[in-house]
């Protein structure tokens, strides 16, 4: 009985044939991620943004009245600019609010707030069912912010740092680029639909850092390899070679990971889907960062066949000239 194989022994893709082009739509592509960032910024869940979320279903209407609700919070007082989007299911709800000043260290105030928006919200719907309150001050989501920001980058630099180490500086920097062009995209993603942006989402994040990490270190491992192996081997070839070799293991390993993803992106309950939907897309950008970003740049980094044969040393020279004399 043979064995499936999903990609045959003898595949040889020429991945790296259109390098130029796709390193540049991969830095158009990031540009455009930050610019959806800067212009239209990521949808702060409570966590990041602070303030009061109320989570409600409305169980005898099949649509939420969204801006029925944001007029009718609007008329309260302390109130500005509320936050009301669906989420989940079309009769389901989520309102944000933001806090004013005099709330902070006040719980009281919040829940104050709290209770005046659902009394106005079941006088005219009341089908309305409350999910759930959630309450952040300001000053905690500003530190869940940056704490967040600082979580991120440390990862980036401990990864880029373990690869130096581990192949050469060339690696590292190759790496470093692939998983900020991870980052940058899962963020775009995000700006562009307006997907809530929480502490889930930052899991996420790092999950996704971890897979392209992992994608990328076995393609650099075989590439380490193979530099020992063909010293006459063109490095393009070498690269196509070595993305080649480890192609099956990369289409396994990411159909694995979707066969439980992708249920859970479909059945799985509101509260997981942009973690779900993070971690779905981080598979599909992980794996083309890490043919498309992390190889071709060992090219224009300087790799060679000689960056993994040890250099001869002095001392070295100085032994073969005794042994020469003997």
């Amino acid at each position: 009985m043979k064995l499936l194989k999903l990609v045959p022994q003898d595949t040889n893709i020429k991945f790296l044939k259109f390098r130029a082009p796709f390193f540049i739509f991969s830095l158009l592509l990031m540009a455009a991620s930050w610019a959806l960032v800067a212009t239209m910024g990521l949808n702060y869940g409570v966590d990041f943004a602070g303030g009061q979320q109320i989570r409600a279903t409305f169980t005898e209407t099949a649509e939420a009245p969204v801006v029925e609700l944001r007029e009718t919070i609007s008329a309260l007082e302390n109130i500005e600019d509320p936050v009301v989007q669906r989420f989940g299911q079309p009769n389901e709800v989520s309102i944000r609010v933001k806090l004013p000043p005099e709330a902070e260290g006040n719980p009281e105030f919040a829940n104050e707030m709290t209770n005046a928006i659902v009394t106005a919200i079941e006088a005219g719907h009341p089908d309305i069912r409350i999910d759930g309150v959630d309450s952040v001050s300001g000053k905690v989501s500003g530190e869940f912010r940056n704490d967040a920001v600082l979580a991120l980058l440390a990862a980036m630099l401990m990864v880029a740092l373990y690869i130096w180490i581990r192949f050469e500086w060339q690696f590292g920097v190759g790496a470093l680029f692939a998983l900020f062009h991870d980052v940058s995209v899962t963020l775009g993603m995000f700006a562009l639909f307006q997907l809530e942006f929480s502490l889930q989402i930052i899991a996420a994040i790092l999950a996704i850092i971890g897979y392209s990490l992992n994608d990328t270190i076995v393609v650099y491992d075989r590439v380490r390899e193979n530099l020992k192996k063909y010293r006459k081997m063109p490095l393009p070839e070498l690269l196509d070679l070595s993305v080649n070799e480890t192609l099956a293991r990369t289409v396994m390993t990411s159909l694995t990971l979707l066969v439980a993803l992708v249920p859970l992106l479909i059945f799985g309950p509101s509260s997981l889907f942009g973690l779900v939907a993070a971690i779905t897309a981080g598979l599909f950008i992980g794996t083309y960062s890490s043919v498309y970003l992390a190889s071709p740049i060992l090219i224009w980094l300087g790799v060679n066949s000689d960056s993994f044969v040890p250099q001869e040393t002095d001392a070295d020279r100085q032994e073969k000239k005794v042994l020469g004399q003997l």
